[in-house]
């Protein structure tokens, strides 16, 4: 019998809010999204995951019960997609769970307990992107900028992909294979935490905290004075310097601003940070267009927020005009991924993350 061309994405990003999963096609009529699911984290998970972003006491133990917790989860969105898969699925392909991200020291950590994934649904499970990459002197991320090219990519057309999830991240798809990308700071991460200290809130719905306040120009200033978005790339962060800590530090700079005032502003650091990213990217030939996914793609505010910092020259769009709903991107990034890990292709694109050269990337954990 052929080997099967469907296969699972999961997903769980820096938002920490569940997991993202897909099923997908890749029979060769193109990179076909069947259907998708999505299991919500336990409130104990997501404050566990979120405490394990930083040092603390008996993390080892803990980490091992949270990726037990999490492999559940895993579980639970697969078993949705194989109820409504059409045939054998090949290979679920899964990200884990970042939760550090320390490339400069030669390291990155996706929790995560795939060999557990794989007895508790029967597939093949896909797992460990990111290390390989960094093995080769990469940054390990981001990773979905060759997905972008392959799935969103036309000849002879710029285009820019922008993921905003926890963190912001940019693919330039040059129109001749070239791809460029890297991420450019903070996406929803600041956002999400300023809205839950003041509101209760997980995010802040379509921005409307946000559109209640004023930018304040000199706290936006004192937010771009960090020194990783003058460094060039390759690069990559995530909550390892962008958390609430570091706003603190920054808020002390510029006290007594009304909490709307500094969701506004944050909103407003993200767009500009990507903006940024995006010209210094394109000064030889401009995009024709930008294309948003990740869960920032739902906030309309940070969406014309982005269009103003860009000039207004540059329509913004959502990835749905290219035929993926922006909550389904990522997740159909990694199936992709382990689709190439089957067929020993490489996942990544040292021009972004600046390894060695190109690698399979993932390990396997047979059913």
């Amino acid at each position: 019998m052929p080997a099967s061309s469907l296969y699972i994405g999961l997903m769980s990003g820096t938002s920490l809010d569940g997991v993202d999963g897909v099923l997908a096609d890749f029979s060769g009529r193109g990179i076909r999204t069947l259907q998708a699911a999505f299991t919500p984290f336990p409130a104990t998970l997501r404050s566990e995951l979120m405490a394990l972003q930083a040092a603390s006491e008996n993390e080892l133990e803990r980490e091992a019960l949270a990726a037990n917790a999490l492999a559940r989860c895993y579980a639970d969105c697969v078993q949705q997609l194989l109820a409504q898969a059409p045939g054998p699925v090949r290979a679920v392909a899964v990200h884990g769970q970042t939760i550090r991200h320390r490339p400069e020291l030669g390291f990155t950590r996706q929790t995560n307990n795939p060999a557990l994934l794989a007895e508790l649904t029967g597939v093949d499970v896909i797992a460990d992107f990111r290390t390989r990459d960094i093995a080769a002197g990469g940054q390990g991320a981001p990773l979905v900028p060759a997905f972008h090219e392959a799935r969103f990519g036309k000849p002879n057309t710029v285009r820019v992909v922008v993921n905003i999830g926890g963190i912001g991240n940019i693919s330039v798809l040059h129109g001749d294979g070239r791809v460029s990308g890297y991420d450019t700071g903070p996406g929803n991460v600041l956002m999400d935490l300023w809205v839950a200290r003041h509101t209760g809130k997980a995010y802040d719905e379509d921005g409307a905290f946000a559109a209640s306040g004023k930018v304040d120009e000199q706290l936006l200033e004192i937010l771009l004075d960090e020194s990783y978005f003058r460094q060039p790339p390759p690069k990559s962060t995530g909550r390892d310097l962008f958390h609430a800590e570091w706003l603190d530090g920054k808020l002390a700079q510029r006290p007594g601003l009304a909490p709307a005032d500094v969701q506004a502003t944050l909103t407003r650091l993200t767009a500009v940070s990507l903006a940024r990213a995006i010209a210094a990217e394109t000064v030889d030939k401009p995009a024709q267009a930008v294309y948003v996914c990740g869960g920032g793609a739902y906030n309309g505010v940070l969406l014309r927020d982005i269009e103003t910092a860009l000039g207004g020259g540059i329509p913004v769009k959502s990835t749905e005009e290219l035929g993926v709903a922006p909550n389904r991107v990522e997740a159909l990034a990694f199936a992709w991924l382990g689709y190439q890990f089957t067929r020993r292709k490489p996942g990544n694109l040292p021009a972004v993350t600046g390894a060695a050269g190109l690698r399979v990337l993932g390990a396997l954990y047979p059913a």
